[in-house]
């Protein structure tokens, strides 16, 4: 009975107390993406330097295509492009990165 007891504990605590990701907002991402990228990255495109755009295949070459890679771009920078973690919050960043990768999957 002890045993049986303790199999249903463990088995809630892994079936039930799992925390559900919220999907995420590309609207809020593609506001974001207006307010603080399009400058630069107009139609996925990159004004300061040409050649690493925001298309899937340069995404894809850079090793730039998941959500993680963005995320920690937008939020750190990297040669010319500024770092937004003090600027946005983590649930924009995770919106814009979102909004990057299904543009860049769908061609821009």
């Amino acid at each position: 009975m002890r045993w049986l007891f303790t199999f249903f504990v463990i088995y809630n605590i892994f079936t039930y107390n799992t925390q559900t990701t919220a999907a995420a907002d590309l609207n809020a991402g593609e506001q974001i993406f207006s307010a603080n990228c399009s400058a630069c990255h107009a139609g996925g495109n990159n004004a300061i330097m040409p050649d690493k755009t925001l298309k899937n295949d340069v995404l894809t070459e850079n090793k730039m295509n998941s959500i993680e890679a963005i995320t920690n771009q937008v939020k750190n920078g990297k040669n010319a492009m500024p770092a937004f973690g003090g600027r946005l919050a983590d649930e924009d960043i995770e919106n814009v990165a979102n909004y990057v990768l299904n543009k860049s999957e769908n061609g821009w």
